[in-house]
Parts: C-alpha cells; sequence; structure tokens
C-alpha cells in the first residue's frame, strides 16, 4: 500500500540508519520537514549525535533518503497491482486510484510527500527537489505506458493530465474532510476516464 505517514518496515534488529530514518520519515510527514529538526529526529530514533551525522552527513541527506524509501515504497505499491493484473492496463489504473483512495481515509493522512517537500524547497536545483522531479517522470512515465498498453492517443499528454489529477485527489483528500476523502478514489477514476474518452474521441 502506498505510504500514508511514511515508515520503513522495521525488523526486531533494525540498525541505526534504519531507526533514524523509520523516525524521520513519521515527523517529516506528521510535522513538515522544514518544522521537524535533527535534535528531534535524534531523540526519537534514540540515537547519539555521532551516530545521526555517521549515516546522514546533513538533514539535508535525511530528507533525501526519507524521500526515496517513499518512491521505492510506491514504485513497489504499483508492481503489486500490476502483478495482480498483468495483461488489464485498464484495471491497474483503477487499482491505483483505489490505492489512492484508501490511503486518503487513513489517520494521520497529510496528502502527497512529494508536493508537501516541494512546497518546503523553493530552488528546483536543490537535492530534495531533484528527488521530487524524479519521482514525479516516474509517475507521467508510468502512466504513459499503461495508456500506450490501452491504444490511448498521445499518451504522454494524457498521463501528465492524470498526474494532475492525482496530484488534485490527494489535496482534496487531505484538506476537503472524511467524506471527500472517501469519494477520492471514486472522483479520481470517473474524471480520469472522462479525460481519457476525450482523448479518443478527438
Amino acid at each position: 500500500m502506498l505510504p500514508t505517514a511514511p515508515a520503513l518496515p522495521l525488523p526486531a534488529a533494525a540498525g541505526p540508519a534504519a531507526r533514524i530514518l523509520d523516525a524521520a520519515s513519521r515527523l517529516f510527514y506528521a510535522d513538515g520537514i522544514r518544522a521537524v529538526s535533527a535534535d528531534r529526529v535524534i531523540a526519537a530514533a534514540g540515537v547519539s549525535k555521532v551516530t545521526f551525522y555517521r549515516h546522514f552527513p546533513t538533514k539535508d541527506a535525511l530528507v533525501v533518503a526519507y524521500l526515496e524509501a517513499v518512491a521505492a515504497s510506491e514504485r513497489s505499491a504499483l508492481d503489486v497491482v500490476r502483478a495482480a493484473h498483468p495483461d488489464d492496463a485498464g484495471a491497474v489504473l483503477r487499482g491505483y486510484a483505489d490505492l489512492l483512495g484508501s490511503q486518503s481515509c487513513t489517520a494521520g493522512f497529510r496528502g502527497c510527500p512529494f508536493i508537501n517537500a516541494a512546497a518546503e524547497y523553493a530552488d528546483p536545483a536543490h537535492p530534495v527537489r531533484v528527488v521530487v522531479a524524479a519521482h514525479r517522470r516516474w509517475l507521467v512515465e508510468s502512466a504513459t505506458a499503461l495508456l500506450a498498453d490501452l491504444d490511448v492517443p498521445d499518451p504522454q499528454a494524457v498521463a501528465e493530465d492524470l498526474v494532475m489529477l492525482r496530484d488534485g485527489a490527494m489535496v482534496a483528500g487531505y484538506v476537503g474532510g472524511e467524506e471527500r476523502a472517501r469519494a477520492v478514489a471514486g472522483t479520481l477514476w470517473h474524471a480520469g476516464a472522462a479525460i481519457v474518452a476525450a482523448h479518443r474521441a478527438s
């Protein structure tokens, strides 16, 4: 499943780097990246400053690792949906919409971690924004490949539209209240289907 309050599934004997990243993921997502100090992460992870900086020389390095972990989790979630529907690209797209809908209804949901991070880092050349941009490219490329399998004309343009819908759905799920969150999957699916149909008709 896509991460709501991103955290790593830690084994019982997880090392300090994993504990630091787990603590940071929870705090960054819940309270915002800029609002969470390295000292707060250190306390939550139960490690020393020396241990923290041995694994993450800067807070920015930790933020990058956090976003890369979330991106890997989302890629893995989509892989699971693909494996369940190996010959049905439409079912994969529907499955992704259902995942977003389920995610937006969970406690602690605060929208897309990547949109949140981009809002806190204005410089597009910053390493954090580089990770955000890479994830956005993956989203568009994944949708493009699925739409191409469905023989949708100009699949990349349609994929860009669907990613914008995805962004809006995640914001609506966060700020729109419980009822809006429950409707996210259906709204996203129907709006996406309408965009696909419009491109096929043009």
